[in-house]
C-alpha cells in the first residue's frame, strides 16, 4: 500500500506540472475550437525576435522598459527575450511551445502555420528592406547576369528565400537550375561572400551595408523593386494567448505600434538603440537605415495582400500543401480595437 501511495502521489505531481506548464497559476475554463481550455494565469511572456534594423520596434520597447511597464498591469513581472539568426528556427521555437509571440518574417510564418503553428499575425513591423549585393567584379545589367552565381541568403520558406526565387522564376531563371542559392544566417553569409566562397548575397538589412562598407560588392537590387511594398516582419502572437489573455495581446500591440511610432520620428536614436543591442558599428546603421529602401509600419492593410500572396508562392514552390487565406494568417482585431480607441 505504500508503494501504491507513493505512486498515485508521483502521478499526480507529474500530472500537475504538465497542465501547469510555463503559466504560475490556475484561473478559469475558456471554449476554443476543440473544447475546454484551462485559462491559466500569466507572469512571464516569452518573446522572439532577430537582430536586423527591420525589428527595431522590439529592441525600442525593450531600450525603453516599456514592455515590462506596459504589461506589468496585467500581472506580466519578467519579459524573456530569445535572439534567433533567421526565422525559420524562430518559428521552430514557437511550434514547440516556447514563444508567446514573435517578431519575425511573415513568410515564416506562414510556412509555421501550414505545419500546425497555432498563432496569427496581430500587426506588421516593416516592408521591403533586404537588397541583393554582387560582389564588385561582376558586371550586372539584368537578372540573366546571375546565371551560374551563387547566392547566399536565409534558409527555404523565409522572406528572402521566397522573394528572391519568384524574382527569378519571373525573370526567365530556374532558381534550382540556373543558379545555386544557399541558405545562411547573415553572418554567414557576409562572411562568405567577404572570402569569395559565393558570388552574391540577398539579405535584410543592415547586412547589405556591411558588405557594401567592407567594399566587397554594391547593391544591383533592392527587395522593393523584386515585389512593391512587399510584406517582410511581423508580430506573430500565439493562439492560446489570443484566447486566454486576449487583454495582453492587445497591450502588446500598443506597445508595438507605440515603439514604431518612436523610431519613426527618431531615426538616429534607433540606430544607436540598434547599435548597442547588436554592437554593430553605428555609422554602418544609420548608412543602412539611409540606403534601404524599407519602412516600420503598423497597419495590416498594407501587407494583407502580400502576405497571401507569399502563401500562393510557397504553394507554387513546394513549400507548403496549399495555399493559406487572410483569415488563416491574420488576427486583425486587436489593431482595430486599438485604432477605434485612439
Amino acid at each position: 500500500m505504500k508503494k501504491l501511495g507513493i505512486l498515485i502521489l508521483t502521478f499526480l505531481l507529474v500530472a500537475s506540472i504538465f497542465v501547469s506548464g510555463c503559466a504560475s497559476n490556475k484561473g478559469n475554463v475558456s471554449e476554443n475550437e476543440t473544447g475546454p481550455e484551462e485559462t491559466t494565469t500569466i507572469t512571464e511572456l516569452n518573446i522572439g525576435y532577430q537582430p536586423s534594423t527591420h525589428q527595431i520596434a522590439y529592441m525600442t520597447a525593450a531600450e525603453k522598459g516599456w514592455w515590462k511597464e506596459d504589461l506589468a498591469p496585467y500581472g506580466i513581472t519578467k519579459i524573456n527575450e530569445y535572439q534567433f539568426p533567421t526565422g525559420a528556427p524562430e518559428m521552430q521555437a514557437m511550434l514547440a511551445g516556447d514563444l508567446d509571440a514573435a517578431y519575425v518574417g511573415s513568410a515564416p510564418v506562414i510556412t509555421a502555420l501550414s505545419q500546425g503553428l497555432d498563432a496569427k499575425i496581430v500587426a506588421p513591423v516593416q516592408i521591403n528592406g533586404s537588397s541583393l549585393v554582387l560582389r564588385n567584379e561582376y558586371n550586372y545589367k539584368s537578372p540573366q547576369d546571375l546565371k551560374g552565381l551563387k547566392i547566399a541568403t536565409y534558409p527555404p520558406g523565409t522572406i528572402q528565400d521566397t522573394l528572391l526565387r519568384n524574382w527569378l522564376k519571373e525573370n526567365g531563371l530556374d532558381p534550382d537550375k540556373d543558379v545555386k542559392i544557399l541558405g545562411m544566417t547573415p553572418g554567414d553569409a557576409v562572411t562568405a561572400i567577404s572570402a569569395k566562397q559565393v558570388d552574391a548575397v540577398f539579405l535584410p538589412h543592415p547586412s547589405p551595408a556591411v558588405v557594401e562598407k567592407e567594399n566587397i560588392g554594391r547593391t544591383i537590387v533592392q527587395s522593393g523593386e523584386m515585389e512593391a511594398n512587399h510584406s517582410c516582419c511581423v508580430l506573430v502572437v500565439s493562439g492560446k494567448l489570443i484566447r486566454e489573455h486576449p487583454d495582453i495581446v492587445e497591450q502588446i500591440v500598443k506597445t508595438h505600434i507605440k515603439a514604431t511610432k518612436y523610431n519613426q520620428e527618431h531615426v538616429d536614436e534607433a540606430a544607436q538603440i540598434f547599435s548597442n543591442k547588436t554592437t554593430e558599428d553605428l555609422d554602418t546603421v544609420k548608412e543602412s537605415l539611409k540606403e534601404w529602401d524599407g519602412a516600420w509600419i503598423t497597419d495590416p492593410t498594407l501587407i494583407e495582400d502580400s502576405a497571401v500572396n507569399y502563401s500562393k508562392v510557397q504553394h507554387d514552390l513546394g513549400y507548403i500543401p496549399k495555399s493559406l487565406t487572410k483569415e488563416e494568417i491574420f488576427d486583425t482585431s486587436f489593431y482595430d480595437k486599438v485604432m477605434s480607441e485612439n
